[in-house]
């Protein structure tokens, strides 16, 4: 039975119909000099920043002359895309050479074809042709998210110049994948999360190839993005349990001073967990991780970050309130990580190897709500509602569970401090995990603190001066669930 449509239904049907071609228009024109483009969403060049090879601009002048060791970095990196290109030519995802290669780090120049291995995207888009083109047309006509990805496209990537210019190529190109996709799938729909990992394929891939592969992200049991970005975040919540419990057992002393601080996992690790830490460790870092992540699964995440807790595990012992930790996490480690990259990759590929010894390495299994339930590709015309982007004033049961969820892993965390009040036992001692040799004086410093920095005074807390779940909870409550995701 068709539903009657009331002429304030009907003006606002209108609105929303002309605002999305509206916008579609303006992603159309592109740079056309006729294109409306307001002054605010360009932001001012300065021809003599630095930019770097992946195109991220600097706060420092252009050196003179390049040093001896980024001549030899050039050199190495030349001589290994030689071994890349032949490994590409002979492709076997599962030969024990590829893991080493990857692990050393994907050349930059071979990421591109690289990741287009790893994530099959030449087979999805020969056995999906024209799939894409088509979700694309439908968008157009019938997309509910034009509005919001539009919001999102221009807080991209504000300082690379592949997304700096309003309605550049690949602003243009992470519009339509984020559209299409949200037609594609209209279970999950768009999510914000999915904008930045769209933006980081699309800096090595062209636009439909991009949308394939973020298609195997979000799709295939490896990844599982699916779980991340639907409503009521289950993976997420799955992941964080997980991410407890390994601090629990293997970083006592840190896990427990986090309690104390009210420093819950959900306030540091979201986009550790939903953009695989892209924009909180070094961009040349996070392309380390995603290179190791497209080959190993979502088990990847898990590892990086107990390794980033546990190379500044000093820093943050010495930290002695919330917002102080929450920014050296968040703000500090992305300008300035502390170590080399090759350094943190060792050190994370040992991590590995001591969860999977410790039988942590993977999380309890998935429920079936982390994967889709609905046939991809076929068009399902949104409601009413949905049509002319009313807000819901309340909340779903999905998202109330949310909250509860966070509230009562908190809650757990206090009774488990509680009943172990003594500091005494270190993850030091509970596992030891060898890092690799590194000669600068620095890091062997800030690692030699460790076994000192694991014995301290014996301390207690209580339950009312261990407010634990307030602030988490409150910012939870004041923000729709779909929205509490990286760049918002």
């Amino acid at each position: 039975m068709m539903m009657m449509i009331d002429e304030e239904q009907q003006a606002l049907l209108k609105r929303a119909s002309e605002e999305r071609e509206l916008i579609f228009h303006r992603y159309s024109l592109g740079l056309d000099p006729n294109n409306e483009v307001d002054p605010w969403e360009n932001p001012t060049y300065e021809i003599y920043h630095i930019t770097d090879k992946y195109g991220f601009m600097h706060d420092s002048r252009l050196p003179d002359t390049r040093d001896s060791h980024e001549v030899q970095r050039t050199k190495i990196e030349l001589e290994r895309d030689k071994k890349w290109m032949k490994m590409l030519a002979n492709w076997n995802s599962h030969h024990e050479k590829l893991r080493k290669r990857v692990f050393k780090g994907i050349p930059d120049r071979m990421r591109w074809p690289a990741w287009k291995k790893l994530l099959n995207v030449d087979e999805l888009m020969i056995s999906n042709r024209d799939t894409y083109q088509r979700m694309l047309d439908l968008s157009r006509k019938y997309s509910t998210e034009v509005r919001q990805i539009d919001s999102d496209v221009n807080r991209q990537f504000r300082d690379n110049l592949a997304y700096r210019e309003r309605y550049s190529v690949k602003q243009v190109s992470l519009f339509n994948v984020l559209n299409a996709y949200s037609v594609y799938n209209p279970e999950l729909g768009y999510c914000q999360g999915m904008a930045c990992v769209a933006a980081v394929l699309l800096l090595y891939m062209q636009e439909e190839e991009a949308f394939w592969a973020l298609n195997t992200l979000i799709v295939d049991k490896k990844y599982a993005m699916h779980g991340l970005f639907i409503e009521g975040f289950p993976k997420l919540t799955r992941f964080l349990e997980h991410h407890d419990r390994i601090m629990s057992k293997i970083m006592r002393k840190l896990h427990q001073h986090f309690i104390k601080h009210n420093v819950d996992a959900i306030l540091y690790s979201i986009k550790w967990f939903f953009v695989v830490f892209v924009e909180r460790i070094p961009f040349s870092l996070s392309l380390r991780v995603w290179d190791i992540f497209l080959l190993e699964g979502d088990r990847v995440i898990t590892a990086m970050a107990i390794t980033i807790l546990y190379l500044h595990k000093n820093e943050l012992l010495r930290l002695k309130d919330m917002d102080s930790i929450i920014e050296y996490l968040q703000v500090k480690l992305h300008k300035n990580f502390g170590y080399n990259d090759d350094y943190v990759v060792e050190a994370l590929e040992r991590v590995m190897k001591k969860l999977k010894d410790l039988k942590l390495d993977v999380p309890p299994p998935a429920k079936v709500n982390e994967f889709p339930t609905k046939p991809l590709g076929e068009f399902i015309e949104a409601d009413i509602e949905k049509k002319i982007g009313r807000r819901r004033s309340e909340y779903t049961d999905t998202e109330k569970q949310v909250i509860n969820d966070v509230i009562l892993r908190q809650e757990q965390n206090a009774i488990e401090v509680q009943s172990n009040v003594s500091y005494e036992t270190s993850e030091c001692a509970t596992v030891h995990l060898t890092l690799p040799h590194e000669d600068n004086h620095s890091i062997r410093s800030s690692l030699a603190g460790t076994s000192m920095a694991s014995h301290g005074s014996s301390e207690t807390f209580s339950m009312e001066d261990n407010n634990i779940h307030l602030k988490t909870a409150n910012a939870l409550q004041s923000t729709p669930q779909r929205e509490l995701l990286p760049g918002t």
